[in-house]
C-alpha cells in the first residue's frame, strides 16, 4: 500500500541501466538491510528496462525492453528514471505518474523543463515525483530545503554546481593550463564529454540546476532558456595570474536571489572569488551550494556533485521517501507553472574584475569612474572597479574600446 509503509515489499522498476541506473541497483543490494529498516519494508527491484542486450547479465531475468510491462504491473510502486534527456524520458515519466506510480529521477534536463507539469501530475494521481539527484548529485540539497530549512524564507542561493568546470578551473589555477589543455585533461579522465562538452563548459548544465533550485525556492517556474548563461571558455591563464596576486580565484557560479524590493535575478557565469570566501576552497570535481535564509543566515552544503554511487545514493534516498510519504511530500516540494518572460536581468551593483589590453592607467581610471585596485602585466592590466550595474559596465567597456583598450574579460566579484 503506497505511502503507508505497510506493504510487504516495495517493487521498484529502473529505467536505464547505465552508470546511475546500475548504481541504484548496487546501492539497494549492498545496503539492503539498512534500507529496509529506514523504509519500513524491503525495496526489491522487479524490472530493469534498457534497449541494450543484457542476456548475459547475472540479472538477465529482470530486464525488459518495453515500458508497458512496467506501467501495467500494479505491483510496481516506484519507477526510477536514469535515462537522461527528455526523449523518451519525458514520455516514460509522465506515463508512470499517470499510472499511479512514484517516480524518482536524476534527470536535471527533464526536471528543469517539465518539473511544474510533472509535479502537478504527481499531485493529481496521489504519488510522488522526486529529483534530489538532479541538482547536487550525491550532495543532499533539496531534502534539507523542504525539510529542516522550511522555517526560512530563502533570500539567495549561490553554488558551484558543475564538477567538470570546477575541475578545469582548478587545473588552470594550480598548473597554469589554458582552457584547451584543461578540457583535454577533463576529457581524458572522463569528467567531460569527448564529443560535445558544451553542456558543461558553456554553463547549460549549471543553468538547468539553478532553474530547478530557483523554481523550488521561489515557487514559480524559472525557464532555463531565460537564465543568462556564460561558460568558462574566455577564462585565460592571465586571469589566474592576476587573481592570485589579488588574493582571489575564479569559479563558475550559478545563483538566484530576490532583493528587499522583490526583484528576482538568476544567472550562471564565472565569478571573481576573494580568498576568504568559502567557495575559494572548493576544488576539483567537488560542488558547494550556499543558501541564505532570513532566519538562519548563510549555510553551505559541500560534496560530490556527480559519480555513480554518490548520485545513486541520492536516488535511493528519494525511493525511501516516496514509499514512506508519497504525495504528501508535495506539500512543500512544489512550484507553479509560468510562461517565459524573456531573459532575466540583474539590476544589482557589483565590483567587477576587468582585464584589458593596451592599458592607459589614467584613462582606465577616468572611464571607470575610479578603481579599487589596478595591476599591470605585459600589455595587459587588471582592475577591480567601483560598484557598477551590468548596464553601466557595458557602457564603460564600449568607452574603453573607443580609447583603444579592449576588455578581454569582465567578472562580477562574489562578496560575502
Amino acid at each position: 500500500m503506497k505511502g503507508t509503509g505497510l506493504s510487504i515489499m516495495a517493487k521498484i522498476a529502473i529505467l536505464g541501466f547505465g552508470n546511475i541506473g546500475s548504481g541504484v541497483l548496487e546501492v539497494l543490494r549492498q545496503n539492503g538491510a539498512a534500507l529496509t529498516q529506514r523504509a519500513g519494508q524491503p525495496l526489491d527491484v522487479k524490472y530493469i528496462m534498457d534497449v541494450r542486450d543484457f542476456s548475459q547479465s547475472p540479472d538477465a531475468k529482470l530486464f525488459v525492453n518495453n515500458v508497458d510491462v512496467i506501467l501495467e504491473d500494479a505491483e510496481v510502486s516506484t519507477v526510477v528514471e536514469t535515462i537522461g534527456g527528455t526523449d523518451p524520458a519525458y514520455y516514460y515519466v509522465k506515463s508512470a505518474l499517470c499510472a499511479g506510480k512514484n517516480v524518482c529521477t536524476s534527470n536535471k534536463e527533464l526536471v528543469a523543463r517539465h518539473g511544474a507539469e510533472l509535479i502537478a501530475l504527481a499531485k493529481q494521481h496521489k504519488v510522488a515525483f522526486l529529483f534530489e539527484a538532479s541538482v547536487g548529485g550525491g550532495m543532499p540539497l533539496i531534502a534539507p530545503i523542504r525539510g529542516s530549512l522550511a522555517a526560512n524564507v530563502i533570500e539567495s542561493v549561490h553554488g558551484i554546481v558543475n564538477g567538470t568546470t570546477n575541475f578545469m578551473l582548478t587545473r588552470m589555477e594550480e598548473e597554469g593550463m589554458d582552457f584547451a589543455a584543461a578540457l583535454a585533461e577533463a576529457q581524458r579522465l572522463g569528467y567531460a564529454e569527448t564529443r560535445d562538452p558544451s553542456a558543461d563548459v558553456d554553463g547549460f548544465d549549471a543553468g538547468r540546476k539553478i532553474a530547478i533550485l530557483a523554481s523550488l525556492l521561489y515557487g514559480t517556474e524559472v525557464h532555463p532558456e531565460d537564465i543568462p548563461t556564460t561558460g568558462i571558455r574566455e577564462v585565460a591563464p592571465a586571469d589566474f595570474y592576476f587573481a592570485q596576486r589579488m588574493k582571489a580565484t575564479i569559479r563558475l557560479i550559478a545563483y538566484a536571489k530576490k532583493d528587499e524590493a522583490g526583484r528576482f535575478a538568476c544567472a550562471v557565469e564565472p565569478m571573481f572569488i576573494p580568498r576568504e570566501h568559502p567557495f575559494a576552497g572548493v576544488c576539483d570535481v567537488f560542488n558547494a551550494v550556499m543558501l541564505r535564509g532570513n532566519m538562519l543566515g548563510d549555510t553551505m552544503f559541500y560534496g560530490k556533485g556527480a559519480g555513480k554511487l554518490p548520485t545513486a545514493s541520492a536516488v535511493v534516498a528519494d525511493i525511501i521517501d516516496a514509499e514512506k510519504y508519497g504525495v504528501s511530500l508535495h506539500d512543500t516540494l512544489t512550484w507553479n507553472s509560468a510562461k517565459s518572460l524573456g531573459k532575466i536581468t540583474d539590476e544589482s551593483r557589483y565590483t567587477y574584475y576587468i582585464r584589458v589590453t593596451d592599458p592607459d592607467a589614467e584613462m582606465l581610471k577616468k572611464v571607470l569612474g575610479g578603481t579599487q585596485f589596478m595591476m599591470q602585466h605585459g600589455d595587459e592590466a587588471a582592475v577591480l572597479s567601483c560598484p557598477l550595474t551590468e548596464t553601466e559596465l557595458a557602457e564603460k567597456t564600449q568607452q574603453l574600446a573607443a580609447q583603444g583598450m579592449k576588455a578581454m574579460l569582465c567578472l562580477k566579484m562574489l562578496e560575502q
